[in-house]
């Protein structure tokens, strides 16, 4: 979504802030004159207020003449009390899961209809992973994203189920299939994905149940091929997440 403000009056801040609205998934390196025609802004006020939030370290320039969100903005979303204390809990038991299976480990939170990565531990393993820190991908094709996607509120599933894209020829694009998948998932305690996301690249992932109950996040696991090791990997990543639960609950409690 752009951040276009057209509308008259509108603030220097709402006008820089629609600038770094400009970025999204499909939109992560723009020229000047895009990032003005997604803000609606004029070229030179945006070749402005650009310069200003480069020099702050908002964007980065790249040698193409591209912009960039640059890395303050990143800084910043990791002070996010909801990203930066689930994150730290979170380390720990990540690092003994990758040490566990030495396969791409990733955490996610739901943003929207997104799946939010806020973490993610990887070696030098050849399966392809799209996912890093701060991506945010379709709920419906990945595995944290299932999971977390059948915990979602109904009318947060009625709208993915709705406009399901497809990303790979794999991906599951009926809402009959996938309502069933999300069924499964609520009474196993886990979701499975193969190539729907990523040719190449199957995943698995449980979810992080929060002091109350609630799904607050979910960890999953990326390999090249589940079948031979689907009991093994899920086992894995159940003991894991019960660890961060517990650690919530601990915090919680005040222990």
């Amino acid at each position: 979504m752009s951040g276009n403000i057209r509308a008259a009056g509108a603030s220097v801040t709402s006008r820089a802030l629609a600038l770094l609205a400009a970025f999204d998934p499909d939109h992560r390196r723009l020229l000047l004159s895009e990032l003005a025609a997604r803000a609606g802004l004029p070229l030179p006020t945006a070749h402005r207020l650009v310069g200003e939030l480069a020099g702050w370290g908002a964007l980065t320039r790249t040698r193409s003449g591209h912009y960039v969100v640059g890395r303050r903005m990143w800084d910043l979303g990791l002070l996010a009390p909801q990203t930066a204390g689930l994150r730290a809990l979170a380390s720990p038991f990540l690092q003994d899961l990758y040490g566990a299976t030495f396969a791409t480990v990733h955490l996610a939170v739901r943003d929207g209809d997104r799946a939010l990565y806020v973490d993610r531990v990887s070696g030098h393993a050849s399966v392809p992973v799209v996912s890093d820190i701060g991506s945010r991908l379709p709920l419906h094709a990945t595995g944290v994203g299932k999971v977390l996607l059948a915990h979602a509120p109904d009318e947060l599933q009625a709208s993915v189920l709705a406009d399901l894209e497809r990303v790979t020829p794999y991906t599951i694009t009926q809402a009959g299939r996938l309502v069933e998948q999300l069924r499964r998932i609520r009474r196993d305690g886990f979701a499975r994905t193969s190539e729907e996301m990523s040719l190449g690249a199957c995943s698995a992932a449980v979810p992080v149940r929060g002091a109350g109950e609630g799904v607050v996040a979910a960890l999953g696991i990326v390999v090249p091929d589940l079948r031979r090791e689907l009991d093994r990997l899920v086992a894995a990543l159940r003991v894991a997440a019960q660890g961060i639960s517990r650690t919530i609950a601990e915090l919680d409690s005040g222990q």
